[in-house]
């Protein structure tokens, strides 16, 4: 996590549904929702480019204003798109304490180029996007970084410089980036395979 955890101000809403949330987003507001630590459901509302801003950089952890008084410890636990995909239209929170035990996923920042990606044929594959971890709230990172400079044909979990408190959930052996190597050959033949039944094709086509 950041030295500081972003604090934002938030306000409560009454009004509920598709509707009023559609009305929300369009005057640059997000619909969120707080759950956790025995407290009913509070809906709240907050400010959507600067959450957005700051879940773009990492942020996992905000502290919230809400209403100008009450302050709240919030942890991001879901976050739903709309049919496309392609935006937030809201968030589910859940209260915490910084020194509460958590798991989260954070996002990999991949770095630096293998010696043996350079080989003819050889692809560089990237197993995985983000890792789940298990650390206390105030020990989350933003993100990890995968130096991938001395790799040899493969890089695992265990293989990762984790920040203090940080543990990975998956087993060690778990291969985050690997080298794959084309057999020479392998395209040509495929081609070749494919452009036999294709003139297969053509030529039933014209007799039709």
């Amino acid at each position: 996590m950041s030295n500081e955890t972003p604090t934002l101000p938030a306000s409560t809403r009454e009004r509920t549904g598709t509707r009023y949330a559609r009305r929300l987003r369009a005057s640059g507001q997000l619909p969120a929702v707080i759950y956790g630590q025995g407290m009913d459901p509070l809906s709240i509302s907050v400010n959507e480019k600067e959450i957005i801003r700051h879940l773009t950089n990492g942020a996992h952890v905000f502290e919230l204003d809400i209403d100008g008084g009450r302050k709240e410890t919030c942890l991001v636990k879901d976050l739903q798109f709309g049919w496309l995909g392609d935006n937030v239209v809201h968030l589910d929170l859940t209260k915490v304490d910084l020194d509460e035990e958590v798991t989260v996923n954070v996002r990999l920042i991949f770095k630096g180029s293998p010696k043996a990606a350079s080989a003819a044929g050889a692809i560089l594959k990237q197993n995985l996007a983000e890792l789940e971890i298990g650390c206390k709230v105030r020990d989350i990172p933003e993100e990890i970084v995968v130096l991938m400079d001395e790799m040899g044909e493969s890089l695992t979990i265990g293989d990762l410089e984790l920040p203090d408190g940080v543990t990975p959930t998956a087993a060690a052996d778990t291969v985050v980036c690997q080298i794959i190597v084309k057999a020479k050959g392998s395209d040509a033949a495929a081609d070749g395979e494919d452009g036999g039944e294709d003139g297969g094709e053509t030529q039933e086509g014209s007799d039709g």
